[in-house]
């Protein structure tokens, strides 16, 4: 005699086996702009504080080798930094980033800082995220607020696109999100789908869609993952990244996107041009080459910021880390980004010239950068900028030319 278990269903098991998307009941098209542009926008969010003197070296200051000693990249050596112009280097682990540089795809934006200066991960990273110029004002992120705030014939409400287990908090707020998390996602039978599918067509048809919108998903971001080889790369940056380019990819699948890789918090045994911090931009790195990849013909129409909640200490620690510190790089890359060069305005490295005697001292507002990349990428205006985006930050103007004409 053999007994059978019928298994108890309910609805949040059910979403699990969606991949434990957190979706709308679908993903709407994308409304073109009126000039039949379809740009992409990715924001990436690196948790932990980048050293942005050993990701990108200001070699040709006279202070920097003996300030970042053994971090410091060298232009020679066996593992040389990659010449970006007479005065910086980029770290050797990013060959892809260095092709798109010389292409004119990429950019570095150097000694960026948005404008809190306490060294906290958490308040950091809450002001980075939020936009707001100081942390715990509120529950929504910039991203969000420019999906909310773009012309009427424009708009991607429910066509943007969240990255791990844990939405990001600069793309939470009131407008809709596609969520993935692909750490999480189960090997689902397709039969046992397609069962679950035709059983709530009949008992739950709303509760139905939604599930075969996240069935969806999950195949086309899974598709992409097919016989991946992640072992070079930490932290699952390229399995997020690959997954990510395919449903932006597709003619109905989000536009903007957000996701955040953790670790970089370079304390201890940081490396330089070897090492931890050499792999986690091997990751990013790899990361960058998903999208480009990925998102195909799209990627023309791409524009991607990288950002960190601040920067390291110049002097390296004894233990040969670095320590919370406050101006850093980001770095841009899309088909769309007006690249090639770094964009600096170079404080110097000198006692003197240093943040509070021992940080590279901001000299651009981060908060800029984002607002030429939203201000060209989709027509927002000076004002919703200022006021909504950013609230309370007019005196922070954008930053010209981000994007190629």
């Amino acid at each position: 005699m053999h007994l059978c278990e019928t298994p108890s269903l309910n609805r949040r098991r059910l979403l699990g086996l969606s991949g434990r998307l957190i979706a709308s009941a679908f993903i709407p098209k994308f409304a073109r702009a009126a000039d039949g542009r379809d740009p992409r926008f990715i924001a990436i969010i690196l948790r932990g504080a980048m050293d942005g003197l050993s990701a990108v070296a200001p070699a040709g200051d006279p202070y920097y080798a003996n300030l970042h000693g053994d971090l410091a990249l060298q232009r020679d050596g066996d593992a040389p930094g990659l010449p970006l112009d007479s005065f910086f280097l980029l770290n050797p682990a990013m060959t892809n980033f260095a092709r798109l540089y010389q292409n004119r795809q990429a950019a570095i934006i150097h000694a960026v800082a948005t404008g809190y200066r306490d060294r906290s991960h958490f308040d950091g990273q809450d002001v980075l995220e939020s936009g707001y110029g100081g942390p715990g004002r509120t529950d929504s992120g910039w991203l969000n607020r420019a999906i909310s705030a773009l012309p009427q014939g424009q708009r991607v409400e429910g066509s943007s696109l969240a990255v791990g287990s844990i939405a990001p908090l600069v793309i939470r707020g009131p407008a809709q999100t596609l969520g993935w998390a692909p750490a999480n996602l189960p090997k689902t039978d397709d039969d046992l789908a397609r069962r679950v599918l035709d059983l709530y067509q009949h008992t739950d048809q709303p509760l139905q869609g939604l599930l075969r919108a996240g069935l969806t998903t999950q195949q086309m971001a899974s598709g992409a993952m097919m016989g991946m080889d992640n072992k070079d790369h930490p932290s699952d940056m390229v399995q997020q990244a690959r997954g990510a380019a395919r449903l932006m990819a597709a003619d109905d699948g989000p536009r903007i996107a957000a996701m955040a890789f953790d670790g970089w918090d370079t304390h201890e045994n940081e490396g330089g041009a070897k090492g931890r911090l050499f792999n986690l931009l091997t990751g990013l790195d790899g990361a960058i080459a998903e999208f480009e990849h990925g998102l195909g013909s799209a990627w023309s129409q791409t524009t991607m910021v990288v950002m960190t909640e601040f920067g390291r200490t110049v002097r390296i620690n004894g233990t040969v880390g670095t320590d919370h510190g406050t101006a850093t790089v980001s770095f841009l890359a899309g088909g769309a980004v007006n690249g090639g060069r770094v964009i600096a305005d170079w404080p110097g490295l000198s006692d003197a010239a240093l943040y509070e005697g021992r940080d590279l001292k901001p000299t651009t507002d981060l908060r800029g950068v984002i607002k030429g990349l939203l201000a060209d990428q989709f027509g927002l205006g000076e004002q919703v900028l200022a006021d909504v985006i950013f609230p309370d930050s007019s005196a922070v103007k954008p930053m010209k030319n981000l994007v190629a004409a």
